[in-house]
């Protein structure tokens, strides 16, 4: 039976994958960069926004008191990403050290969430949801991410962080 908690745990594989990539890399390999920081959006943004609508709320609803701190801790985490950690990423020119460096700290962030949400939050919502209710969970998200709401929410945060970026400069205080 299909399950929300396989699909995120595939794109938290992916997601890393992608890290490795990018910090194979060397500063000449513009491009290739480029092109895996727009893999990693394509993959990170979805999942995140999906995550932030639908399935910590849905953590929430069902959640104890102490169940609720890991919700908090999460949403806070997407949030640094969204606000902090992506828009550093896309401020550095990708030949630089300053683009590995903040790659680097990115893929550790994302990897240590990934690790948190696999452990604690899969297991809370393995407790609250039976597998239908995550059988179903996973259906809404695939057509979620097709639909136009999807692809419009996904958008959005592409663009928030892209104007972000803007602000920012590697290194400076956001």
């Amino acid at each position: 039976m299909r399950s929300i908690l396989a699909t995120l745990r595939k794109e938290h594989d992916q997601l890393r994958a992608l890290f490795e990539q990018v910090n194979a890399t060397t500063d000449r390999a513009e491009k290739t960069r480029l092109e895996l920081l727009q893999k990693i959006e394509a993959t990170l943004v979805p999942h995140a926004k999906w995550e932030e609508m639908v399935f910590y709320p849905a953590l929430k609803s069902r959640a104890n008191h102490e169940q609720k701190l890991l919700w908090a801790e999460a949403m806070q985490e997407h949030r640094a990403v969204e606000q902090s950690v992506l828009p550093d990423l896309k401020a550095c020119e990708p030949g630089s050290r300053e683009f590995a460096g903040s790659a680097k700290v990115m893929g550790e962030f994302i990897d240590h969430h990934a690790k948190e949400e696999e452990r604690e939050i899969f297991a809370v919502m393995r407790e609250l949801f039976t597998a239908q209710e995550l059988a179903e969970m996973d259906e809404q998200y695939e057509e979620w991410k097709a639909s136009g709401m999807g692809e419009a929410m996904t958008l959005h945060a592409k663009i928030k962080t892209g104007v972000a970026s803007i602000f920012r400069s590697p290194g400076a205080p956001g």
